[in-house]
């Protein structure tokens, strides 16, 4: 189960990690990191998808992906391995390499907004199933 907190600022939504929602079934959940992903990474979900290492941008953009459904949508580390078709270890590996880059505070300020464009996603999806 994920948390959230939802306080209202300036109008809208915001969220954080404090209240307890229900999880999204997994395969949802990996569409919209995947689908996220690659429209900001501008990378092809064939290739995103795919079970060679590829490009190192597209590389990347898997790790980013991984990071996310991990963070973003509460996935363990094991359920994200299985989603995308990589070991548990890889998922952990590919999380240290997307918090390294986290450094950089313009890719640290883009990741934060995707992060925060899934879980409102994720969140009104929730509502809508209900």
């Amino acid at each position: 189960m994920q948390c959230i907190e939802v306080e209202e600022t300036s109008g809208a939504r915001y969220f954080s990690k404090h209240a307890c929602i229900p999880p999204l079934p997994t395969g949802l959940s990996r569409r919209v990191v995947e689908q996220a992903v690659a429209i900001a990474f501008q990378v092809p979900l064939y290739e995103l998808r795919a079970r060679t290492r590829r490009k190192a941008r597209v590389a990347f953009a898997r790790q980013v992906a991984m990071y996310l459904a991990h963070v973003a949508c509460g996935m363990t580390l094991t359920e994200v391995g299985t989603l995308f078709g990589r070991d548990r270890t890889t998922v952990a590996y590919a999380c240290r390499i997307v918090e390294d880059r986290r450094d950089d505070t313009l890719f640290d300020a883009s990741l934060d907004h995707l992060e925060t464009a899934i879980i409102r996603l994720t969140s009104a999806l929730r509502v809508l199933e209900s």
